[in-house]
């Protein structure tokens, strides 16, 4: 390798770094992964769960669904419940008719590391990186200098490498705070659950056939502390009108954590020959699950162009990177915006509240009656 401590170093070892990693060991480049944590916290960090049609089609054409393809399970529509009614979108039957696979991401990641691994790439765990310099191609990590031929900075909205690209970021904080849960209890729907209620929004969203994600909005600031397992669940009975529509099934709550909704994309995803992916280049909410499907479709872009840059001396796919994966990343910030003025509204009875439930309402109807806006749907929840 000379000079070089690899081909490529990639910092971080979440989907996204971890994607890209193996398809560059597949097509024979040299690559090393970077991670602060250990590989038992990576492999038990639960987050997304819910992988788009072309998530599933990336890791399956590239011999990474094994798992995903033998455990996961498909989900295909929507319920919304609020005062009026509750009414179900099946999003398979309109638009692409394409459906989602509910894989948790700790499952995905322990698949993509034993798969890195055994294509001969290497992970150093729990390994600090301070610095990443894209026009010189390098890194700093636990004070030792690396060097590569390209970087690819995976570490997230915190990460060194998102601070090495000078870029203006457009962001917005949504005002929005949810209490994210992870409960020891079989799914209470069969579909993906959203309640808007004059409490404030619920969300449903099965993970395995034991364990469930919720969502609660809460007042800026909240702890996550002061929710007992006896408080949540009676709040979710509230919000999700369990007494009209059937009761939750309840178990122990293993996680709970705020999420303070925010949108943050920058305009440029790359400097020199350092690239970002996943939440180092964009922070979208979790109201539509785009998150790790926004990180797959990066990974996948981006091994494409160092591919051809590093096997034909081809650039134009890397000079091109940013201009490729920034649409794309807006088509998803904007259905996202739009989903979360759908599922929240403001509390009290001023005439500005009053007005923008009104709103709220006249949306659901027509998301409810109107075979246009089903398809609009449809395309924008499953489509990156």
């Amino acid at each position: 390798m000379g000079k070089n401590d690899a081909d490529v170093l990639i910092v971080g070892a979440g989907p996204a770094g971890l994607v890209l990693g193996n398809l560059l060991r597949a097509a024979g480049i040299d690559c090393l992964i970077l991670e602060r944590k250990s590989r038992e916290q990576v492999e038990n960090r639960a987050r997304a769960g819910f992988l788009a049609a072309n998530s599933v089609r990336v890791l399956d054409a590239n011999g990474l669904a094994d798992g995903l393809l033998r455990t996961g399970v498909q989900h295909d529509t929507c319920a919304f419940r609020y005062e009026q009614t509750e009414f179900e979108l099946k999003y398979s039957e309109l638009a692409a008719g394409e459906v989602h696979t509910v894989y948790p991401q700790q499952f995905l990641v322990t698949d993509l590391i034993a798969e890195f691994l055994a294509r001969g790439g290497e992970i150093k765990f729990g390994t600090e990186v301070s610095s990443v310099s894209g026009t010189e191609a390098t890194v700093i990590a636990d004070e030792v200098l690396l060097r590569a031929k390209y970087i690819a900075g995976c570490d997230g909205q915190r990460g060194a490498s998102r601070r090495s690209v000078p870029a203006r970021v457009f962001q917005r904080d949504h005002a929005i705070s949810w209490l994210a849960i992870l409960a020891e209890a079989p799914p209470s729907m069969s579909a993906v659950g959203y309640a808007m209620h004059e409490r404030g929004f619920a969300g449903h969203m099965a993970r395995t056939s034991t364990v469930t994600r919720y969502y609660l909005e809460v007042p800026r600031g909240e702890d996550s502390e002061i929710w007992t397992d006896d408080r949540i669940w009676d709040e979710l009975h509230q919000r999700m009108r369990a007494d009209q529509y059937g009761p939750l099934k309840q178990g122990a709550i293993i996680e709970r954590r705020i999420v303070d909704l925010g949108s943050h994309v920058m305009d440029t995803i790359q400097r020199g020959n350092l690239f970002l992916a996943g939440d180092a280049a964009s922070l979208i909410s979790p109201s539509a699950a785009k998150g790790a499907n926004l990180a797959l479709m990066e990974a996948e872009i981006l091994a494409s162009a160092l591919i051809a840059a590093h096997d034909e001396h081809d650039t134009t796919a890397l000079d091109r990177y940013s201009a490729e994966c920034l649409p794309r990343i807006w088509r998803a910030q904007e259905f996202s915006h739009w989903l979360i003025t759908l599922l929240h509204s403001p509390a009290g009875y001023d005439d500005e509240a009053v007005f923008q439930r009104a709103l709220r309402d006249t949306r659901l109807e027509s998301l409810r009656t109107s075979r246009a806006h089903q398809d609009f749907f449809a395309e924008s929840y499953v489509g990156i």
